[in-house]
């Protein structure tokens, strides 16, 4: 099959769309396929085009077989509601005249990924006119968002976008998304079941985390030591935080939460905290936790590092502001799960998201540093529990997020729907 893929994240991005956009492009290229990507340079989530990469002008690479054209976007500074809006529009813009070149390509698939969801319509007339089948993946529901947000107000406005986001729906042959709660959402939106596919985010847990049996993470040790490459002590408990460092993770818990074990109970194991990442809250979190010797900053690690750094882990922590989407699933979940540790989340009840974890850690209420405090102390207290819970969330991880499961059907679906 001849594919283009239109995403403003892309790789070398380690975390969120740019992950996974990058890992499925390259498994097709490895299938036989001829990939092709629209995307933007890579910027996130520093909010920084990366060094080496044209700001203001087009471009074009391969990459693992993989034809790239990359298409200016504006960055905002520091971004916000607004700001994201514009920035996404620019993508949309400058992506377009490739997008339309393509057309000429004569590709089987247009699989654009939302958001932005402006680059859409450019896609549907690109498919269109070459006769290709049209997917969106929706990664996020940036209308309901801005509706949520207040950045978008009143009945009769939300009414008219909200028409017109159900009419670019349904103008694709299918639309795909990655939980069951976004299944439902995008049905609500008046899609037919048997128009929507469930694409959910992946890891490779069987090549990446080097196993196929579900206790070898918890009783290997790895060839690299992260614990000794940072002076880390060998017997203590190591909290960790891996991901972006954005306004919507809540990562303020983190630093409350950290501040608390100045006065921990002597009689406790030695807890080192470790936060990984970048993005617009990190400097926060910092400020937060200054004078502690307990808690470590590191940048994002490379892609190659992941099943080993996740593994120095005891426990992954993973906040979530209590306005948080009940459709929200974080891209990083599936990383914490097949690295066979337990996992903290905050999230409401009910959600998808707690509904996920509760097999592989515990939940408490978003935003609560008392709760969030003490389930860290029962985890810390009972490495029996920890490591029921870590292989619980491995298996999970085996059985439902193996990532050649999931292109697999990928796949045979894309074969269907040209078929």
């Amino acid at each position: 099959m001849k594919i283009v893929i239109q995403s403003i994240n892309f790789h070398p991005e380690l975390t969120g769309i740019g992950k996974y956009a990058g890992e499925m492009a390259r498994w097709l290229t490895s299938k036989g396929h001829e990939v092709r990507v629209i995307t933007a340079p890579p910027y996130y989530p520093k909010w920084k085009i990366s060094p080496g990469y044209k700001k203001y002008f087009w471009s074009s690479e391969v990459w693992c077989g993989v034809k790239v054209y990359r298409c200016p976007v504006w960055v905002p500074l520091k971004p916000n509601g607004l700001t994201r809006i514009f920035h996404l529009a620019s993508f949309s813009l400058s992506s377009l005249p490739i997008m339309l070149w393509q057309i000429f390509w004569r590709s089987n698939i247009i699989f654009t990924i939302e958001p932005p969801l402006f680059a859409a319509p450019a896609a549907l007339v690109a498919s269109r006119i070459s006769g290709a089948r049209s997917i969106l993946h929706i990664q996020d529901f940036e209308v309901d968002a801005a509706f949520d947000l207040g950045l978008l107000k009143g009945v009769r406005l939300k009414k008219l976008v909200l028409g017109i986001e159900k009419f670019i729906l349904r103008r694709f042959d299918l639309v795909c998304t990655i939980s069951g709660r976004m299944v439902e959402r995008v049905i609500s939106k008046g899609l037919v079941a048997e128009n929507i596919f469930l694409f959910p985010n992946w890891v490779d847990a069987r090549t990446e985390f080097k196993t196929s049996h579900q206790d070898y993470v918890i009783k290997a040790t790895p060839e690299f030591s992260y614990r000794k490459h940072l002076n880390l002590p060998p017997d203590g408990v190591i909290a960790m935080y891996s991901g972006n460092m954005g306004a919507k993770q809540g990562l303020e818990i983190l630093g409350q939460v950290a501040r608390k074990f100045q006065y921990a109970d002597e009689n406790l194991p030695l807890v080192h905290f470790v936060f990984c990442g970048d993005g617009i809250g990190r400097e926060k979190l910092i400020e937060q936790c200054k004078g502690l010797n307990f808690v470590h900053f590191l940048d994002l690690q490379p892609a190659e590092n992941l099943a080993c750094f996740l593994a120095m882990a005891d426990i992954h922590l993973l906040p979530q502001r209590a306005d948080a989407s009940d459709l929200v699933m974080p891209s990083k979940l599936t990383g914490m799960m097949a690295s066979a540790r337990p996992i903290l989340a905050s999230a409401h009840n009910g959600t998808e998201l707690a509904n996920v974890v509760q097999c592989c850690g515990l939940v408490v209420p978003p935003e609560n540093p008392q709760s969030f405090y003490d389930a860290l102390l029962s985890l810390i207290s009972d490495k029996d529990l920890r490591n029921r819970l870590g292989v619980s969330g491995f298996k999970y991880a085996i059985n439902n997020l193996d990532r050649d499961r999931i292109l697999l059907s990928f796949e045979s679906k894309l074969k269907t729907i040209i078929s």
